[in-house]
């Protein structure tokens, strides 16, 4: 279930196209965002985290990094200039205890949050924007939808 008010859908089914959105979505999320990505295993949500990250680092001409999936860590943090970006994949959280030992995701005026599997928070988060990555009927054909409050980045995609 998403919170916005506004959204708009696209097709995302060759990296290229995960790509480029994820560069023109960088000129749009900042410090303070909360970002959940919501599909399947599988629909690209860490690879859009990693071409966003690439992006920034490029843009600010530093060295690109490996930004591999936190499934394991459950969070990887990286910095780019100054801004600290947390990227959790609570796939494999199975209790509230493990949670609470991340300590909050929520809104975190001093990072930017990206949360892969942020229905397993089982809590009410209001402001976040969402990214759901689904499949097409087609397996090889993949498409995100975005839903935000924030009507310049919806119409800015």
């Amino acid at each position: 279930m998403h919170i916005g008010t506004n959204s708009k859908k696209l097709d995302i089914s060759s990296e290229k196209q995960t790509r480029a959105l994820a560069k023109r979505l960088s000129n749009f999320f900042k410090k303070g965002d909360l970002v959940f990505l919501f599909g399947q295993i599988g629909t690209g949500k860490t690879t859009f985290v990693k071409n966003f990250i690439n992006n920034l680092q490029k843009k600010n001409q530093e060295n690109i990094t490996e930004v591999p999936s936190p499934t394991f860590n459950i969070l990887n943090e990286y910095k780019i200039k100054n801004l600290d970006i947390y990227h959790y994949d609570l796939y494999r959280v199975k209790d509230k205890e493990e949670l609470q030992n991340l300590g909050q995701i929520n809104e975190n005026s001093n990072a930017l949050v990206f949360v892969e599997w942020p229905e397993l928070l089982k809590k009410n988060i209001l402001n976040y924007i969402g990214l759901h990555f689904e499949y097409e009927d087609d397996l090889n054909k993949r498409s995100i939808i975005i839903h935000s409050k924030n009507k310049k980045l919806i119409d800015g995609i």
